[in-house]
């Protein structure tokens, strides 16, 4: 028996999600709007609402007023901004947790993801589901050897610009993952997509869309240390800023099928999310601020033709604190969950809970480095994991986002 899991943490209680997604239609609310409100202590999620919500102008410096129908789709969406920014968010109650595709909204609080916050998330669950996978199906390589993961060198942003943390806010408390500045086909130069893992957005089928989901790039650029972050103002936490989702999109099959043990859903395991700035950045997308942003290859090399990948993350579990960037780089073999579903690739790697959603990078079918997967899963004990191999169900998702928001 194995047990596996989800790689994200948890500040508190734990739980395990994983998302399995295809094409999915993109209709809901796509604006973001800004709460002006000061965050609470890190372990409060409560934001105290100081002045009336205004909607950001997507990526420029100006503020406008809510229009009366877009607050009346927001209450549609079951979001009164007034209650909302008083602290509503935190209701998990099952009639007011939204789920579908079509539903996602992500009202924007402005300093909810303080420094204090941020660090608070890294914590690393403390349970973990337990799932039998001696039942394997299809093609199932045998466990790799465990390879000890390597911090990068700082500053980050010099050796993995596309890198960042995904924060979000689920019952069960603050939550952090990792995630990857890609491209955008329908804005060649100016992306504001990330690729994460679809657990990272979602809850499955036992649940619905997280909140409070915001990036940050280069997320403790210098390497400070746990102790020197203490005091760290948010400039050095978050050189670049903080990006919320205005947009998540993850599989169908996650959603449908998606489970709080195992390996459920995981070789769909895989979202996109469209950001924009907390703060006005004189217009300038994601992918300008940081300066780069990865292709994504859903033709990538069958597992017995690629000959490395290489995976980043911010591990929070022991031994790591979740402050540090960390690449693991090994040859993939094979995992198979369940015979119909796709083959995942799978590596040796020491990261643990907080690693999920980094991305895997190979050399794509162009001959080029290319995004070909993210980290889903590992064993509770860590020294492996393993991620789904990008295909249809990924690149509809992809392009239905990226359309999304097309120019």
């Amino acid at each position: 028996m194995r047990s596996i899991r989800p790689l994200f943490a948890a500040r508190r209680g734990g739980s395990t999600r994983r998302r399995t997604s295809p094409v999915l239609a993109a209709v809901g609310l796509a604006t973001a709007l800004s709460l002006t409100a000061t965050a609470c202590d890190s372990g409060d999620t409560t934001a105290n609402a100081e002045a009336s919500a205004s909607a950001q102008d997507n990526g420029g410096d100006g503020k406008i007023q809510i229009p009366d129908d877009i607050k009346d789709k927001l209450k549609e969406h079951g979001i009164d901004l007034d209650k909302w920014r008083g602290g509503a968010w935190k209701n998990w109650d099952k009639d007011d947790w939204l789920r579908e595709a079509e539903d996602y909204v992500n009202p924007i609080i402005e300093d909810l993801w303080d420094p204090d916050r941020m660090r608070d998330a890294e914590e690393p669950e403390k349970e973990v589901d337990e799932n039998d996978l001696t039942g394997d199906q299809g093609v199932t390589d045998p466990t790799p050897e465990s390879i000890d993961a390597e911090a990068v060198s700082t500053k980050y942003h010099d050796n993995a610009p596309e890198a960042g943390k995904v924060f979000f806010d689920a019952p069960e408390g603050t939550m952090v993952c990792s995630a990857t500045v890609v491209q955008d086909p329908a804005n060649p130069g100016k992306s504001n997509l990330v690729w994460t893992a679809g657990h990272c957005v979602h809850a499955g089928k036992s649940g619905g869309w997280y909140r409070n989901i915001a990036f940050v790039p280069s997320y403790n650029d210098s390497g400070l240390s746990a102790s020197e972050l203490q005091t760290a103002t948010k400039e050095e936490v978050a050189p670049y800023g903080v990006w919320w989702g205005d947009w998540a999109q993850t599989s169908d099959q996650w959603i449908e099928q998606g489970g709080q043990t195992g390996g459920d859903g995981a070789p769909y395991d895989f979202a996109v999310i469209h950001v924009t700035p907390e703060e006005g950045n004189g217009g300038k997308s994601l992918e300008e601020t940081v300066g780069s942003a990865l292709p994504v290859d859903f033709n990538a090399p069958a597992v017995p033709q690629v000959k490395s990948i290489t995976a980043t993350g911010y591990p929070a579990g022991a031994p790591y604190d979740g402050e540090t960037m960390y690449q693991c780089t090994d040859k993939p073999g094979r995992l198979s969950l369940v015979e119909s579903d796709p083959t995942m690739y799978r590596i040796g790697c020491t990261m643990t809970g907080g690693s999920s959603g980094g991305g895997w990078v190979a050399t794509g079918s162009n001959g080029e480095p290319a995004l070909v997967s993210n980290t889903s899963i590992g064993p509770v004990s860590a020294g492996w994991l393993a991620g789904p191999r990008l295909g249809k169900e990924a690149q509809g998702v992809y392009e239905a986002v990226s359309e999304k928001f097309a120019q």
